[in-house]
């Protein structure tokens, strides 16, 4: 993972892309960026595209969880995007618990989602 970790705006909404292959340190990185961008601009959602990452283990589950529950506790919204298939299926199959977290195939998706979830739609009506 590259040193700068790029968080684009899209209005209201931040947009964080995983690359490569995470570690310690990288999450750490992304954990702080992510997190003060969201409450340096105020944003009322996020997305997180793992579409980029090599690997999806648990160690990244429960990374990713993390970073969602930080999210929220600012205040924003957060869905995860670009979860490729076969990463699904592995998920599923090492009993990562991914219950809580609001996901969708794409960015546009799940700018879709984010905009239903700000305007009441509320975490209930997920399927999980």
């Amino acid at each position: 993972m590259s040193e700068a970790i790029p968080v684009l705006r899209i209005g209201d909404t931040l947009l964080l892309s995983l690359q490569g292959d995470l570690d310690d340190s990288s999450v750490v990185r992304i954990e702080s960026r992510i997190t003060d961008e969201v409450a340096r601009t105020h944003a009322k959602g996020a997305l997180i595209d793992v579409s980029g990452l090599i690997v999806v283990d648990t160690f990244i589950a429960r990374a990713i969880a993390r970073i969602v529950g930080m999210v929220r506790l600012l205040g924003a919204e957060v869905v995860v995007v670009g979860i490729q298939p076969a990463v699904a299926i592995t998920l599923v199959e090492l009993g990562v618990p991914m219950g809580q977290l609001d996901t969708a195939l794409n960015a546009e998706q799940g700018l879709v989602l984010l905009r239903k979830l700000r305007a009441g739609g509320g975490h209930g009506d997920r399927a999980g």
